[in-house]
């Protein structure tokens, strides 16, 4: 096994089949973990000792994170090898954990590169939070949870209309029944659409409320809908991840996981060949 193909299964998610990546996968997410305390923690009066620890790790957590990235790109053709180096590159570069890597790392380099007062160093910083949702790639649950989303796209965005058609209604009803009673609450029907989304949400701040018989009538119906408006989406994902979970656990036969790691050599390796020899043939056109 060549280093490209070495490099490229150690970065990868974990599968079982090599310490090296579990290892790696362990020190990126430390690694995530402690940007995210540090992102918090720099909003408190520090110590300058303590100000000096948290930008030596910032620094640290930042070059592994540039590392990984690099890295990532290096070997994107073993991740597409259907495609040729440049273009497996550019895709991997506009896949969403790609950005998500980038934009992970913009915040420590983009002020080296550019004066502060172009920049908005404080609102950059906050992007260091983004850094979080790196966890997808070493997280089954968080993966499990995005597939979902975007196997159930469709009734998920069908139940964000009923929501929000609920919410329109909601708000222009009482509108009707109340402006009268509050005239300067309910000045017209989007000033009740604060109080829809309160209500709807099961949030209920107590800001702006009902005070005639009929408004209170219509706020409990509309209040009662807003646990139906919540529980839609909720049974949604559920049962997908339901269906996730019983589809993950069907069992794989012992020779299977015995022979993957071999598996996976030799294809990285026929890969690597591949790509070698449409190099060739590609130079000698």
């Amino acid at each position: 096994m060549n280093v490209r193909c070495k490099i490229f299964e150690i970065i990868q998610p974990h599968d079982g089949t090599s310490r090296l990546s579990r290892l790696f996968d362990c020190i990126i997410t430390a690694l995530i973990l402690a940007s995210v305390v540090i992102v918090f923690a720099s909003t408190f009066d520090l110590s300058p000792r303590a100000l000096k620890t948290v930008s030596v790790l910032e620094g640290v957590a930042s070059i592994v994170f540039t590392v990984e990235y690099a890295l990532r790109i290096a070997t994107a053709d073993l991740l597409y090898p259907q495609s040729g180096k440049i273009r497996s590159r550019i895709r991997y570069i506009f896949s969403p954990m790609a950005v998500v890597d980038l934009v992970a790392i913009l915040p420590f380099w983009l002020p080296m590169l550019l004066p502060g007062t172009m920049l908005g160093i404080r609102a950059l910083r906050l992007v260091r939070l983004m850094r979080i949702f790196k966890l997808n790639r070493y997280s089954d649950a968080m993966k499990s949870l995005a597939d979902v989303i975007v196997l159930k796209k469709r009734e998920l965005l069908g139940s964000m209309f009923f929501v929000a058609l609920l919410m329109l209604i909601s708000s222009l009803i009482m509108y009707s029944a109340e402006h009268e009673a509050q005239p300067t609450v309910f000045r017209n029907a989007f000033s009740g659409l604060w109080w829809a989304v309160a209500t709807l949400t099961t949030v209920g701040y107590g800001d702006i409320y009902p005070v005639t018989t009929l408004g209170r009538i219509v706020g409990a119906f509309i209040a009662f809908s807003g646990l139906a408006a919540v529980a839609i989406p909720t049974g949604i994902i559920s049962s997908g991840l339901t269906e996730r979970i019983s589809k993950c656990e069907t069992p794989k036969p012992p020779e299977a996981e015995s022979d993957l790691s071999e598996i996976k050599a030799a294809l990285c390796e026929q890969s690597a060949a591949l790509n070698n020899l449409l190099t060739k043939l590609s130079s000698k056109d």
